[in-house]
């Protein structure tokens, strides 16, 4: 999977080393592996809130974690087996997540409803709440850094692959968020620009507050409007993407 863009590479089998976190452990109340993710987002961008730290790691964890069960979903209709027991991520040195690792590769019965529950409902919305109550972040913006991560799981496989219809992936993409939990639906939209999918957020992930963001907002950000969005897109030079 990882031909289609980096994001999609995953590793096989339980990791060794300190640096992996099991992302169980990163659902659970104040645990250390959060913790971890969040002080490694600040120092990277020393952002200026601890809500703003916040949204940027929501947006760039859901862009990384999820994507290589998405888009085998998108492609074949299955079901990959990334239950949080069941995953590790290892953060980068700066933002998100450098690599992730799955115990074996197993696809589960069932097909939308159970994409929904191992992605969302056991993983990424556990996460928001998590951030929420941690620090006071809102819970709207956060479901908007999920609902951009999961889109770009299928917006990045039409950058790199020409072997993929944009038209398809963009159906696919349609039929999973329809009616996804949290309202996800409402957050955004993917469109096609310079014949690429690309997502417009109806969010801000404040990620242009940061020391390191020097007031540079992100391509897909609602703070610009639409139409300058993808003009800029077409152009291919957008500014940031998650």
């Amino acid at each position: 999977m990882a031909r289609y863009a980096p994001r999609y590479g995953l590793e096989i089998g339980e990791p060794s080393g300190t640096d992996w976190l099991r992302v169980d452990r990163l659902l659970e109340p104040d645990g250390p592996e959060l913790t971890e993710l969040l002080k490694r987002d600040h120092d990277a961008s020393d952002h200026v809130s601890a809500h703003a730290n916040a949204l940027s790691l929501m947006s760039f964890y859901a862009g990384r974690a999820p994507a290589t069960a998405l888009l085998l979903w998108a492609l074949e209709g299955r079901v990959l087996d990334i239950r949080p027991h069941n995953l590790w991520v290892k953060p980068h040195d700066g933002h998100g997540i450098a690599s992730v690792a799955i115990r074996s590769a197993d696809f589960l019965p069932g097909g939308l409803q159970t994409l929904y529950d191992v992605v969302l409902t056991q993983h990424l919305l556990p996460l928001s709440a998590e951030l929420h109550r941690r620090t006071r972040a809102g819970l709207r913006q956060l479901h908007g850094g999920v609902a951009a991560g999961c889109a770009m799981a299928f917006c990045a496989a039409t950058r790199e692959q020409e072997t993929v219809a944009p038209s398809y992936l963009l159906e696919r993409w349609q039929t999973f968020v329809a009616k996804a939990p949290a309202g996800l639906a409402r957050l955004g939209e993917v469109t096609e620009a310079a014949g690429k999918l690309v997502y417009l957020r109806n969010t801000c992930c404040l990620y242009y507050t940061s020391v390191k963001g020097c007031g540079t907002v992100c391509g897909s950000c609602c703070l610009t409007p639409r139409e300058d969005r993808l003009t800029a897109y077409e152009a291919g030079k957008p500014i940031l993407t998650v």
